[in-house]
């Protein structure tokens, strides 16, 4: 018999694993807290690297549509790992790419910018959509036009303290942090209110795939996995 553990985290509850449908994609997001960026990732070795990731407790993967044979990739990913992964598509720009990502079988839908024609699209047909916001003003902007995620980008130049003040006045907003983190400061992003991280090439690392080193691959997401805890705690 399995245990059920749910966390509140920004107002969503988590539970891990889950089935389909957007409320339990969305848990799934939160009680993962880490979301692999499989970015430019060759797409022979793709399964192989969601397979290390899977092993190191990470699974939640963006295939960003900048790579080559990203809808491919969904597809595949989605055909061999069912329920036990979570895939979705990233670099998500105009309502078409977000048909062609549906198309493939993407389940939740990241965004570098705000649309309100990509939020509306993901909202009518009930797919988590997380657009990237920045200032006060865009957040707020990306939560009243629908979004179920904030992906705060790039935070790089600002650091986890950014995550803690934006959540001064907007405690119920769910951000995901993205672009600059890494395993140095995942723990203060979690600590700092971020109910999830997107985690791009400190985790996904091209070379760290291309040379086939997937016990690497396994060893970051675990330590991922890890500071999420870490944080939470």
């Amino acid at each position: 018999m399995s245990t059920t553990v749910e966390r509140q985290v920004g107002g969503i509850a988590a539970t891990p694993g889950g089935g389909a449908g957007k409320g339990a994609a969305l848990e799934r997001i939160v009680a993962t807290g880490v979301v692999a960026i499989m970015r430019h990732t060759e797409a022979a070795l793709a399964i192989e690297a969601a397979e290390a990731l899977l092993r190191g407790g990470v699974d939640v993967v963006e295939v960003t549509l900048n790579t080559q044979g990203a809808t491919g990739m969904i597809q595949r990913l989605t055909a061999h790992f069912g329920d036990r992964m979570l895939v979705g598509a990233g670099t998500v720009l105009t309502p078409e790419a977000v048909g062609e990502a549906l198309g493939a079988g993407a389940r939740f839908i990241v965004a570098p910018n705000t649309d309100p024609k990509v939020i509306g699209l993901c909202n009518q047909h009930g797919i988590p959509v997380a657009p990237g916001a920045f200032t006060p003003t865009e957040v707020v902007a990306a939560s009243e036009m629908g979004a179920d995620l904030i992906k705060v980008f790039p935070v790089s130049s600002v650091g986890p303290r950014y995550i803690r003040d934006l959540r001064g006045p907007l405690p119920h907003l769910p951000f995901v942090p993205t672009g600059g983190v890494n395993l140095q400061n995942a723990v203060d992003y979690i600590a700092a209110g971020a109910v999830a991280l997107g985690a791009g090439s400190d985790l996904v690392d091209k070379g760290v795939v291309d040379r086939r080193d997937f016990a690497e691959l396994e060893r970051r997401a675990r330590a991922f996995h890890d500071a999420v805890i870490q944080g939470r705690a």
